[in-house]
């Protein structure tokens, strides 16, 4: 038995959750993956985990082990990520998800730089507005904005970005231009964006001198991706509230026109998102390094 192996193994199928998207992780077939557990418990005497057709469930001696393992294979990541090849020339795969207009406007524009510095590393980039699981899903880091809610993560501040409130030229010359925030509250069509967690629309948000103000409206059309959710706006159905660097090239050439100027929405913050668990690996110090130094300008105004 390569009892290495058969620790990743183990310790692929407790976070992911299932055998099968944990032999997926690492690239092995199903049937070794089952293999390599059922080996690991012969070698031990104990029984890691209960299978069944429909679900994998820790035993208390695999939570017990599965602890003692992870500190283990966090070492051994150490040791080699110590040397200094491995330091000044970081290699891998980073598996990173980030929400859709985020990932078109802020960080797709910016990887030509970061992947010059690093060669070696390779990204594969999961772009979606839903939430993802890091440990099941095996992912390394998520870029996301707006609160965060999970203690068991850590969280880096990387920047806070322009929120604007914006329609269409004809749209307004229909609607009229709203001067103040309740106006929109009279005959005025708003696309909502739906969050993905609870299904429901956002509320639309102000700021005016230091005062906050939230209007719930029913909206005529609720939209659940950030890039749809745009280009509804783009298309003449209402008024969004977006992020200005998604609607930077809409403003300027004239698609769309931003109003309640006065009343913008708070600042948007943004995160990079690791769990606290999991060693952070070299290539990913770097990545979260790196994020640092460019997100912050590119997220921030219009312009």
């Amino acid at each position: 038995m390569d009892q290495l192996l058969a620790m990743r193994a183990f310790s692929r199928v407790v976070e992911a959750g299932s055998f099968t998207r944990a032999a997926e992780s690492l690239d092995i077939p199903n049937t070794t993956m089952s293999k390599l557990v059922q080996e690991l418990e012969a070698h031990l005497g104990v029984k890691l985990l209960q299978r069944t057709t429909r679900r994998v469930t820790v035993t208390p001696e695999g939570h017990d082990y599965y602890a003692k393992v992870t500190r283990v294979l966090r070492d051994l990541e150490d040791i080699d990520s110590s040397f200094s090849v491995a330091r000044s020339n970081p290699r891998g795969n980073l598996r990173i998800d980030v929400g859709g207009l985020t990932a078109r406007d802020v960080l797709i524009p910016l990887l030509p730089d970061f992947m010059t510095r690093y060669p070696d590393i390779r990204i594969d980039l999961g772009v979606a507005d839903r939430s993802v699981d890091l440990i099941s899903d095996n992912v390394d880091c998520v870029i996301r904005g707006g609160p965060l809610d999970n203690s068991s993560l850590v969280a880096r501040s990387i920047g806070e970005a322009t929120m604007v409130t914006c329609a269409t030229p004809a749209y307004l010359k229909h609607y009229g231009v709203p001067a103040y925030p309740d106006e929109l509250r009279n005959g005025h069509r708003l696309i909502g964006y739906l969050s993905t967690q609870t299904g429901r629309a956002m509320p639309f948000r102000f700021e005016h001198k230091g005062e906050r103000t939230e209007i719930k409206i029913e909206h005529r059309l609720g939209i659940n991706e950030s890039n749809a959710h745009l280009a509804a706006c783009v298309a003449g159905l209402g008024i969004v509230q977006t992020f200005a660097h998604a609607a930077n090239t809409a403003l300027r050439e004239g698609s769309l026109v931003e109003i309640l100027m006065k009343w913008r929405p708070p600042s948007y913050p943004f995160h990079v998102v690791y769990p606290q668990n999991r060693y952070v690996t070299h290539r990913l110090r770097v990545f979260i390094d790196w994020l640092l130094e460019s997100f912050p300008a590119r997220v921030r105004g219009i312009g």
